[in-house]
């Protein structure tokens, strides 16, 4: 973005508060966050268009107050917004749906390092375009993450499933799938299940389905029930709110092992890193599975 359009973005968006000290371990600020999200937003937005956004707001950096904002209440007139009702309130939500830069940049603003785009877009709220594996660990080693994304590898090798790993930014791996938005929630929910059941069963003393983490301790929780309209994961090339603002990094499955630290991929360096291997997350756009054949193949 040229400088005079960067300059009269900024205006419009009236951004503040730049020298505030986001991380402070790091000593990234507010300007920082801004600055990396510009730099990203051409490979990032693809992931974040036309999708509705639940907010995570921390105003004043990692060590401040963290919390959910779903309604946008008084949005300028720019802003894009999509109004849903809320059956466990009963009330009208006005969500964010992302449109462009200044979108990215108006919640960088508002203080969210992190950015959390629906599964689904406008148009198609009931049809996911991704499926996922959130694995979570529960007072275990990423060691024991590592052997597990690699089963959900290995059970979508043998079904035939493209399968897409990146990195939390924390502790674990998101593991997607693309489905090219064909079914609904509950059929991708239900189809997410048999995987994460496969996967356990293959890997039953390391890996857990409970949804409760008293009853998941020492063990790599495999969820599938990110699988549900309204539930949101960090996106691709989304900053977390880490000492070290980690990034949640797309991977080769190749990089995948035991040499693999999370901490690694950075606000300061995830720009070299895209550079030299490009947008690995294009793939989760494309056509998509076939889930009656992948049945089919699991029952034969």
């Amino acid at each position: 973005m040229k400088k005079a359009a960067r300059k009269n973005q900024h205006d419009r968006l009236n951004l503040s508060n730049l020298e505030k000290v986001f991380f402070p371990k790091t000593g990234y600020t507010k300007g920082d966050l801004v600055n990396y999200y510009e730099g990203v937003a051409e490979i990032m937005l693809p992931y974040l268009k036309n999708r509705p956004h639940s907010l995570l707001r921390q105003p004043d950096g990692v060590n401040g107050e963290a919390f959910f904002q779903k309604n946008i209440e008084k949005p300028p007139a720019w802003l894009r917004t999509i109004t849903l009702h809320s059956e466990s309130t009963d009330e009208d939500v006005h969500y964010l749906v992302c449109a462009d830069q200044s979108h990215l940049l108006y919640m960088v603003q508002l203080g969210c390092i992190e950015i959390n785009p629906w599964n689904s877009r406008v148009g198609g709220l009931n049809k996911p375009d991704w499926l996922i594996l959130d694995l979570d660990p529960e007072g275990v080693g990423f060691g024991k993450v590592i052997k597990t994304a690699k089963a959900v590898q290995a059970v979508c090798e043998e079904l035939s499933i493209p399968a897409l790993p990146k990195t939390s930014g924390k502790t674990g791996l998101h593991i997607f799938i693309p489905l090219g938005a064909k079914y609904t929630y509950k059929q991708v929910r239900d189809f997410a299940k048999i995987l994460a059941t496969l996967v356990n069963q293959r890997l039953p003393r390391i890996t857990s389905l409970e949804r409760y983490p008293a009853k998941r301790q020492k063990r790599v929780y495999v969820d599938y029930l990110q699988n549900s309209q309204g539930q949101t994961l960090a996106a691709p090339y989304s900053v977390r709110p880490t000492p070290e603002a980690t990034v949640s990094t797309p991977l080769h499955w190749d990089e995948v092992d035991a040499q693999l630290n999370p901490k690694n991929f950075t606000i300061k360096n995830i720009h070299r890193r895209i550079n030299r291997v490009n947008d690995l997350w294009q793939p989760v756009l494309g056509k998509g599975i076939d889930i009656k054949k992948i049945m089919d193949r699991i029952g034969s």
